[in-house]
């Protein structure tokens, strides 16, 4: 799923494309994407573009008169640039905004059709398409605190909730706790003034760091390839792989549908954090640390 940094580079792209310009028509290949019936097409279609903004993981598009265009990419939606009147792939396809300069689709890798559009007039319209996170990148050291003690979870968990924290997912997370050296199941509730310190100076360096390095390597391009797995991410998707920091193969867990993706040796102390249904399966015989995990695979 696009996260702040992604959808700060699809932002920079669109800007100098849509900004200033008429949405002319809005073209459906699937009749699931729009989710809001008021205000209805009509009324959007044919007005100017005035500014650009990202909701969390969404972005939002303004018109004139206080009308709005909010997009929600999910895990697989993505935007691609195209000449004006080009059509809409058969396969990936769900949309098509068509302006005067420019054709911007709308596409979705997958069967499963999970990405949104809604349309909204006026501000507290559009509030309400705001998960409410703080913004990690304007935070003060105090109001990330709160945020993070809001509730009492592993640290995961709260950077990830969009509620708490706006824009941070899982691929971002996992690059955020091996910057901060932390475990990614320690709890909130339990930490120093000086580790809520060192995430939150980790949270504003990695997102900035992303955020500008993506804009850089795109240029005046349009992004073709946002991915979850960028080349140079110290551990995300990179399982088994060397940690770029001391060299020990970078470990995952796996719960519900996402992962987390950590260095034990950076991170945890060298201990291995237990993987819920293989630790449960394997019982006493799950290895506790790294050293363990060496000696059964040299077996």
């Amino acid at each position: 799923m696009p996260e702040l940094p992604d959808i700060e580079l699809y932002l920079h792209a669109l800007a100098p494309r849509i900004l200033g310009h008429r949405l002319g028509a809005i073209r459906f290949a699937s009749p699931f994407l729009l989710r809001s019936i008021d205000p209805p097409l009509e009324a959007v279609v044919g007005r100017r573009l005035v500014g650009l903004r990202r909701l969390g993981k969404r972005i939002a598009w303004q018109l004139d008169d206080q009308f709005f265009v909010v997009i929600h990419l999910m895990i697989a939606g993505r935007f691609r640039w195209k000449p004006a009147g080009a059509a809409i792939p058969g396969k990936v396809g769900l949309a098509a905004f068509d302006f005067d300069n420019g054709t911007l689709v709308l596409t979705e890798a997958g069967s499963r059709r999970q990405a949104s559009l809604y349309f909204a007039r006026g501000e507290a319209a559009l509030a309400e398409h705001d998960p409410g996170g703080i913004e990690p990148l304007e935070a003060s050291l105090d109001e990330f605190a709160r945020a993070l003690r809001a509730e009492n979870h592993t640290v995961k968990r709260s950077l990830t909730d969009p509620h708490l924290f706006s824009g941070i997912g899982n691929a971002y997370s996992d690059e955020i706790l091996h910057a901060a050296k932390m475990s990614p199941l320690k709890l909130t509730a339990q930490m120093t003034g000086a580790e809520v310190q060192r995430l939150h100076g980790a949270v504003v360096d990695t997102l900035t760091m992303w955020r500008d390095r993506l804009i850089t390597e795109t240029g005046d391009a349009f992004p073709e390839k946002v991915t979850a797995f960028r080349a140079g991410m110290a551990v995300h998707g990179r399982y088994g792989q060397p940690c770029p920091g001391c060299g020990s193969p970078v470990q995952r867990i796996r719960y519900a549908s996402n992962e987390a993706n950590y260095c034990a040796q950076c991170q945890t102390g060298g201990k291995l954090l237990a993987d819920r249904s293989l630790s449960r399966l394997l019982k006493d015989d799950w290895p506790r640390s790294l050293e363990e995990l060496e000696k059964r695979m040299r077996r």
